[in-house]
């Protein structure tokens, strides 16, 4: 029997064929305990739980990051910090995450399930405007993941790429959001600037990408 999807019919992911999400969540390693409590958590209590990574993209995001054994770790965008903990999952040693949420409420969760995952030591969590703080970061990114507001993408594309080591690795979220890029006839603040980022990086020479349509796609772009 397939297992269910995590995603609920009221979902905007749910264009994603929920059969082939269901069946390949039988071939992926299963979530530990930790993460298992934070999305059931988030499903209960979050008012926009489909903004949790989840299983699917929570595995892809541990997997690179254990690939590439980073020191260091940008996350725009925590939420409640699943990606944030499967990201530290691939730390080199002594390496550290550092993500920044305007949120309190969602990163003092993040905080709780930090502890919990044996992981607080090696996550920096900060209440901050992203765009304000990077450039007091005085750090070079092994790895990023950006998955904060869609109209500054652009902006946060821009402030962190130079500040990138060459061969760093920048993911980026919901690139595909929601299918709505797809359309002749783009509709909305978010899904037009989705899609100006999606050409601004195009079009840029400094890096190497690849879009992949993991659950709302995410886009490799690696620093040349």
């Amino acid at each position: 029997m397939l297992v269910v999807s995590y995603f609920c019919q009221n979902n905007p992911l749910n264009w994603i064929n929920p059969s082939a999400e269901s069946y390949a969540e039988l071939f992926t390693s299963e979530e530990d305990e930790v993460l298992k409590e934070l999305r059931l958590f988030t499903e209960l209590h979050h008012k926009e739980p489909h903004m949790l990574s989840g299983l699917m993209q929570g595995k892809f995001l541990e997997l690179i990051s254990t690939i590439i054994r980073p020191q260091y770790i940008l996350e725009i965008g925590t939420m409640v910090g699943y990606s944030t903990i499967c990201l530290a999952k691939g730390l080199a040693e002594g390496g550290m995450v550092y993500t920044i949420d305007k949120r309190k409420e969602d990163l003092d969760v993040a905080r709780q399930f930090f502890i919990k995952a044996h992981l607080d030591q090696s996550i920096q969590a900060y209440e901050a405007d992203a765009l304000e703080l990077i450039p007091k970061l005085n750090h070079s990114w092994d790895l990023v993941f950006l998955d904060a507001d869609k109209t500054g993408y652009i902006n946060y594309y821009e402030l962190i790429i130079p500040r990138m080591k060459p061969g760093g690795l920048l993911i980026a979220d919901n690139v595909l959001f929601h299918g709505a890029v797809l359309e002749d006839n783009i509709k909305g603040k978010s899904a037009k600037a989705v899609h100006a980022f999606n050409e601004h990086v195009k079009n840029d020479k400094r890096v190497q990408k690849l879009m992949l349509t993991v659950r709302d796609g995410v886009y490799l772009i690696r620093k040349k």
